[in-house]
């Protein structure tokens, strides 16, 4: 799943369906979203008919009157309702950080402040989003720092773990190109004195949970000390409205090969899979190593396969047929699986061992008994993943040259196919 929904004047449009609340139960898709700001919709535009299509009944403005009146809101519209709940008293206007600075504490503070001065209108917007019967959004300017703030109390209050808050705060890096070009577009070109503009680095969030665990002692004692509400009253409302139980069973998954049209999606389903890692402390993949032509090259040189459950992209792998930067030259007699990759939290259980199984039986169809594959030597728990899966470790590849001009250690292993 692609939280993104496409819109051409909106760059940060999220569904925030499909994380898990830690009891059996995921975030019900479809009916709370997060956005950038609203103000470049118009109607009798496409973008205009997608955002009615989505059946919004309440959209939660957290800008400032003075950012409305400078950019716009949302047009009017009967299907919904409209509500400016600017949470954020003071602007960022002291010294933005250098741009060798770590934004992460910056913006933590920053957060902070907001968490305090915004007391009464937070606890509106929270009231707006566990009363709503119907899907509501709720935006600022791009996105990131008020919406992923009151994102993450929802989400807490939902019970979702702390490193998918942390993963889903991130996900604005997807979106990070398109906030440049539109700011750039809207002020002659110039660029923005904020070096990290449109960054959502995971350690801000990360800093900022644990800060008002400290001040407060919980997110619930947050809500209930300093927003004067009823913490267990308001999680129970939330979880009611959004969550839905764990299906009780999956459709089947399909595969099939990818085509050069595909190879966007591809990008995105790795820079995804890529922000997952990252918010668990896992230096595997970081986004944006990979672009289009590379997939277009392992389609043209290998193959790529992708697997569906029902409509959606749950995963994808790579399969070539030689490997000489972590193997060497070697006779043709295995099949090398690479960017073994699956959906964040949408994907089906057993996927990645479905995806593993569907290209060793490709392999095996080629007459090759071996499927080989390698890991980062510093990533033990990948390597745990597929041992499990019927992998030996054979040997280490102490310099491993990927490409990118950084070589790096990767462990080596192995599966005999009957």
């Amino acid at each position: 799943m692609d939280r993104h929904i496409p819109f051409e004047t909106l760059h940060n449009f999220r569904d925030l369906g499909g994380y898990p609340a830690g009891t059996g139960h995921r975030v019900r898709p479809g009916r709370l979203f997060r956005a950038d700001s609203l103000g470049g919709l118009a109607p009798g535009t496409a973008d205009w008919d997608r955002f009615l299509a989505l059946g919004v009944r309440t959209v939660i403005d957290l800008r400032r009157p003075r950012e409305i009146e400078a950019q716009g809101r949302v047009p009017g519209h009967g299907s919904f309702a409209y509500r400016n709940v600017s949470i954020e008293h003071r602007s960022y206007d002291r010294p933005a950080p250098t741009p060798d600075a770590d934004p992460g504490p910056y913006l933590c503070a920053r957060y902070l402040e907001v968490a305090e001065d915004g007391a009464e209108e937070i606890a509106t917007a929270l009231r707006l989003v566990a009363a709503a019967e119907e899907p509501l959004v709720f935006h600022c300017a791009s996105g990131k720092d008020r919406t992923g703030q009151l994102a993450a109390l929802i989400l807490s209050l939902l019970g979702v773990p702390d490193e998918v808050v942390v993963e889903d705060f991130t996900l604005t890096e997807l979106a990070a190109p398109g906030l440049l070009a539109g700011w750039r577009s809207r002020n002659g070109g110039r660029s923005p004195a904020w070096p990290t503009f449109g960054r959502a680095p995971g350690a801000a969030m990360r800093l900022f949970l644990a800060a008002l665990r400290e001040r407060h002692g919980s997110v619930e004692a947050y809500v209930t000390r300093a927003l004067g509400l009823n913490a267990a009253e308001l999680s129970t409302a939330l979880r009611s409205r959004l969550l839905e139980p764990l299906p009780a069973g999956w459709p089947e998954p399909s595969y099939r090969r990818a085509r050069p049209q595909d190879a966007a999606a591809l990008v995105r389903l790795r820079d995804t899979a890529a922000l997952w890692q990252l918010a668990r402390g896992i230096r595997q993949w970081r986004p944006g190593e990979k672009t289009e032509a590379h997939f277009l090259d392992r389609m043209r040189e290998g193959e790529v396969w992708l697997a569906h459950t029902g409509a959606a992209l749950t995963g994808a792998y790579e399969l070539w047929w030689d490997d000489p930067a972590a193997w060497g030259p070697r006779p043709p007699e295995a099949g090398y699986v690479h960017r073994l990759m699956t959906a964040p939290h949408t994907a089906p259980p057993g996927a990645g061992r479905g995806l593993l199984a569907h290209a060793e039986s490709r392999i095996a169809a080629a007459g090759r008994p071996y499927a080989r594959l390698d890991c980062l030597s510093a990533n033990p728990r990948l390597r745990a993943y597929y041992e499990s899966a019927g992998y030996t470790v054979v040997g280490e590849q102490r310099a491993k040259d990927g490409g990118s001009g950084s070589p790096y250690a990767v462990t080596l292993l192995e599966k005999r196919l009957t």
